[in-house]
Parts: C-alpha cells; structure tokens; sequence
C-alpha cells in the first residue's frame, strides 16, 4: 500500500486516552510522529481525531444537574483548544503544521457547505499542513450528530477521494468470534459486499466513545463500496500506520469495489438532508439497476414527485412500490419535473454521471 497518495487517518478515544479518561500524552506524541513520517515520504494525511470532551474532562468539572447535552458541548468546547494544542506542539518538533475543521452533518448536505469544505481541505493538503478533524459538538445535537467520527471519517475520505480509510481503534480488527472464544481470530480481508461477518461482532460499545465494532463494520463496508480500500486496525500497536503503508500488519482490511467519481461518492454518502422523492415506473426501475448499460433518469418513467427541488439538489428515487434505488443530483427544478412527467423526448432529470444505485 505505499503508493497511497492521501489517506485519512481516524483515531478513537480509547486510543488517545489513558484508563482514567484523561489524554495519553505517550500514545498521541507516537501518533504524530507516525503521521511526520507518513508526510515525509510523500503521503497526504488527514487526521479525524476524538479525545475532546476527554480533555475538556481532565480540565473542567461540570456543575451538577447540567444536562447530558450541555455537559457534552462544554467539556468539547473546553477539550478542543487542550487537544489542538498537544498536537500543534507535536507536529510543530516535525516542521509541520496543523489545521482545525470542526464539522456537522449539515456541512455535507449543502452544496456549498460541501464545496467549501472540500476546497479547503484540498488547499491544506497542498503545503505542510495535517488538517485535523472533528465534529463540531457544540452545535452538534440531536439530528445533526454524527452517529461518531468513524461517520465523519467515511464522509471525509469520500469527500476527498482519499484512497484509504485507517480506522484506529484499540482492537486488532474484526473478530471472527467472541473476543476470548478459542478459535476467535482477527479477519484479515473482508470484500465490500460481504455481511456474512456482522453477526459476529458483540454489540458493545467502546469505553469512552460513542460507537463500536458495528459502527465501524457498517462504516468500513461502506467506504469499500464506492472504492476506499478501508482498514480497521489496533491504533496502539507499535507502527501501526507505518505497517499499514508496508502491507505487513495484523487488522482488518475491506476489499474495495471499483473507483466512482466523487459526485458518486457523494451521492453515496448523503444522509437524509433531501426531502425531494421521485416515483418511477417498472420499466424505468430496470433501466437504472441494470448492469450491462448505464441509463439516466428520464421523465418518461416518472410516475410521481413529491417535495420540492431546484436544480442541482438531490432528489431520492423510488420504485412505484416506494421501495428506495438511489440518489441522484437533479438537472433542472420540481417544476419543470412535474411538467415533463411521463413524456417521452425530454431531457433527463437526472444524467448518469449524477447518480447513485445502492
């Protein structure tokens, strides 16, 4: 794997922190210096790191009777300017800077938001820089939250056509059993569309995260599908990253399926910011999912819109039976959509290159 030119490297709290939930110093300083020499040889790096709220715990008692979510948004807001500083002074031994991107949910579900983001990121990369991610937990409650950052991770890689995903945790990988179980072993390869193996993951939850295994299977898979080559590894395992990059450690890698372009991936990875869905007949239903000819959208085989789009928002696609296809990006607004339906001659509302089957 050392012809990767840009990954994206995220790190669990159970890896940045000691047993008492405050920061281990030791583990993130052999981190940064992993990532120094990852950019030394030529290999763009983004960092999606937890441990925020963990600092903001060694630093700040919370008053009692301050509710879950508040508690939250103040130990990050607090544990975000200790956390970025460790790693400024880290990265800075190694003649590197570093950058903060806190981010919602809602930053990759507008367009602009999206494009911005994205610029940003591709600018960072291009000077010595390791942009340092996380979610933005002081505006992040309820619906904008990431299900954790192995969530924001996957959106980030697919965002910035990284061609690996490393999920650090603080297990050597998927198991094939019940951790302790004889004959449980870590699964070394585990092809995008493979399922089988979820039943085997205990439904847990890390110590100070808010995720587990499934998370990261469920995240894993998907970043595989639309061409991530995605690695779920033990982030305290000695040169963990630097074996990675030598194709010689122990972990779990998900086989990717073929490469998408990234309004692909994009499609792929949009939540449920659209409220736009169109209905489409039998006949256009097989068009789009087969796989011997790409087809488009168009409104001879719309039977149904509901919600309003404009053009270039993401509209969802639905059989007549309301049974979800795809996503995809629409060429021209509801109005119009509704005025084509069911006609034959007209321009496709979505083009094949702007959509997404799965």
């Amino acid at each position: 794997m050392a012809d990767l030119r840009r990954i994206v490297v995220k790190v669990g709290t159970n890896v940045l922190a000691r047993e008492d939930g405050l920061l281990d110093i030791t583990s993130i300083s052999h981190l940064v210096d992993q990532i120094a020499a990852l950019k030394q040889a030529g290999t763009e790096v983004i960092l999606v790191s937890s441990g925020a709220v963990g600092a903001g715990r060694s630093l700040f008692e919370a008053p009692e009777g301050m509710s879950k979510v508040v508690r939250r948004q103040v130990l990050s807001a607090i544990g975000q300017v200790r956390l970025m500083e460790t790693y400024r002074q880290l990265f800075a031994n190694h003649g590197l800077f570093c950058a903060q991107v806190l981010a919602t949910k809602a930053d990759f579900q507008g367009h602009t938001h999206y494009n911005n983001m994205k610029n940003c990121f591709l600018a960072l990369l291009r000077d010595k820089v390791v942009p340092i991610v996380n979610e933005n937990d002081v505006v992040s409650v309820s619906e904008l939250m990431f299900t954790d950052n192995d969530e924001l991770a996957g959106l980030v890689a697919a965002m910035t056509n990284a061609q690996a995903l490393i999920i650090l945790s603080s297990v050597d990988g998927l198991l094939s059993g019940p951790p302790g179980e004889p004959g449980s072993e870590v699964i070394p390869e585990i092809p995008y569309d493979d399922k089988q193996w979820l039943k085997a993951i205990a439904p847990s939850r890390s110590s100070f995260g808010r995720g587990g295994m499934h998370t990261k299977f469920r995240i894993a898979q998907k970043a595989a599908k639309v061409g991530i080559t995605t690695i779920i590894a033990n982030g305290r395992r000695a040169n963990i990253l630097l074996d990675i990059m030598k194709d010689d450690f122990v972990g779990t890698r998900f086989l990717p399926a073929g490469p998408l372009s990234n309004i692909k991936k994009r499609l792929a990875y949009h939540e449920s910011g659209s409220k736009a869905a169109v209905y489409i007949n039998a006949g256009a239903e097989a068009a789009l999912c087969s796989t011997e000819k790409a087809s488009s959208l168009l409104p001879v085989g719309i039977i149904r819109i509901d919600g309003d789009f404009q053009k270039g928002d993401i509209v969802r696609i639905y059989s007549a039976e309301g049974r979800a296809i795809g996503l995809g990006q629409a060429q021209y607004g509801a109005e119009t959509a509704r005025l084509y339906m069911g006609q034959r001659g007209k321009r496709a509302l979505v083009h094949y290159d702007y959509l997404y089957i799965g």
